[in-house]
């Protein structure tokens, strides 16, 4: 049996490597996060390219901050031709951090510029005491 070779057309550079699943699904939903921490808080880095401010939803519930983001194509305006390939993001996504019961949602400050969503938490005292350690006993 003869194998003719597959043929590329111009648009096909590096096609095969980003077929894989690990570039395809999950790299584009990943909000790409820097955390800094200091000695009074955290400082949470977000990149969000393209997304509007009015898109963007943080709350906190249960001790985690959750950040939700929404993008879709509706508002490109509609060009004749078509895509012949297509790579960014539309839907939504989000990312959730866990900060402790006692940050409430006063006490966080955002702000959203160029495509970068900074968000400070203040540090707080963590309240919860773990329980003691026991061990077991090994038999002879």
């Amino acid at each position: 049996m003869m194998m003719i070779p597959r043929i590329k057309n111009e648009f096909d550079l590096l096609g095969e490597m980003f077929a894989d699943p690990f570039f395809t699904e999950h790299e584009s939903k990943i909000m790409k996060t820097d955390i800094k921490e200091k000695t009074d808080k955290y400082l949470i880095g977000i990149e969000l390219p393209g997304y509007q401010k009015e898109n963007i939803k943080i709350d906190v519930e249960d001790g985690y901050l959750t950040v939700h983001a929404e993008i879709n194509s509706d508002n490109e305006e509609k060009e004749e031709g078509k895509f012949v390939r297509r790579e960014r993001y539309v839907g939504s996504c989000s990312r959730s951090f866990y900060v402790g019961n006692e940050v409430k949602s006063e006490d966080i400050k955002a702000s959203f510029k160029n495509g970068i969503l900074k968000i400070e938490v203040p540090k707080k005292e963590y309240k919860k005491e773990l329980p003691e350690k026991k061990y077991i006993q090994i038999e002879d």
